[in-house]
């Protein structure tokens, strides 16, 4: 999975932070690893509770229980 960095530079952007390209792209790189565990965290969520599929519930239990 590669997130596309122009939104993240917009993000950046919008905080008022000078940012180098190297810098978007880590951010970049981090955000899809967030993004990886988190979803992997509520797919086993989703399986524990007998679901195939995740919801937005999921999604929120995994995000407290990762960060």
């Amino acid at each position: 999975m590669e997130l596309p960095s122009s939104p993240i530079e917009k993000m950046l952007e919008r905080s008022h932070m000078r940012v180098g390209k190297e810098a978007v792209q880590e951010f970049r790189m981090l955000l899809e690893e967030i993004i990886i565990d988190i979803m992997s965290e509520a797919d086993s969520i989703a399986k524990a509770g007998g679901r195939k599929t995740v919801s937005g519930y999921d999604v929120r239990l995994a995000k407290r229980r990762i960060l």
